[in-house]
């Protein structure tokens, strides 16, 4: 007798050249496209990070627009430049001032400042954190600081150095225009609050459950399991704690002879 052959309205299931089943056909769920046009489900990181974006981006609104406050605070803090004109030329009151450094270090001093107030605040108010968390505090902390540079400026003494000295006149001392040297000052705000945001979290953060052990089913610390070693757990017929071999009563576990009853009775 031979195997039926393949009727020849049914492709031969192992032909290499055939079309692969759709998604929508006979096991066809399987392949990528049967979950819809996007393809495989949203990973569960994804699902997980949505409800984190709303916060986070209120967070970088308000880090940013708080910029507005450190710029006004430079403006009032930072020393002045002193600038004298002499009717053909424009030079430093003072050549060996400190004042122009002092900017740069003020703009520092406030950016780390600020930095650690806002990394607190936001850990006071989400305390379980999260990576959109931390990186619109970050992301918010650099766009304040670029915004409180550029309000500083502008609220500044003009940029004009020739027409402000020809207003002033000959011989009069004015402030040299605000300026930030050292760019890299501008990421004292997000590193501040990156450090002070690692340290609370360490220290205050919500810790995870530790996970519990529990007692495997069937296991030797089971509840009701033979303990080996112990009463009832030796080798059937081998004498027992008293010295009598297979005394055990019929029907007891651990009795000596078959399972299920003592010494078989003999015939007198």
């Amino acid at each position: 007798m031979t195997a039926p052959l393949t009727p020849p309205h049914q492709p031969s299931s192992n032909d290499p050249w055939q079309t692969p089943p759709s998604a929508g056909g006979p096991g066809g769920s399987h392949l990528i496209g049967a979950h819809g046009p996007g393809g495989l489900p949203g990973a569960p990181e994804e699902k997980a990070l949505a409800p984190e974006l709303r916060p986070a981006a209120l967070v970088a609104l308000l880090v940013t627009v708080s910029g507005v406050a450190l710029g006004l605070l430079w403006l009032w803090l930072a020393p002045r430049v002193p600038l004298i004109s002499d009717s053909t030329a424009v030079f430093l009151n003072d050549s060996e001032g400190e004042e122009a450094i002092g900017a740069d270090g003020t703009f520092v001093l406030l950016g780390l400042a600020f930095g650690a107030v806002s990394a607190a605040l936001v850990f006071w108010f989400r305390r379980r954190g999260g990576i959109a968390l931390v990186v619109a505090l970050a992301l918010g902390g650099l766009l304040g600081s670029l915004l409180a540079w550029r309000l500083g400026v502008w609220l500044g003494p003009t940029q004009d150095v020739v027409a402000h000295a020809r207003a002033v006149g000959k011989g009069v001392v004015f402030d040299a225009p605000l300026q930030l040297r050292a760019k890299g000052a501008l990421l004292a705000w997000p590193l501040g609050a990156m450090a002070v945001h690692l340290a609370l979290t360490a220290l205050f953060g919500p810790r995870d459950p530790e996970p519990e052990w529990g007692v495997f089913p069937g296991g030797p610390w089971a509840p009701g399991a033979a303990v080996f070693g112990g009463p009832g757990a030796g080798t059937p017929g081998a004498p027992d704690a008293g010295g009598s071999g297979g005394s055990g009563t019929a029907g007891e576990p651990g009795a000596g002879g078959p399972a299920g009853g003592g010494v078989p009775p003999t015939r007198p």
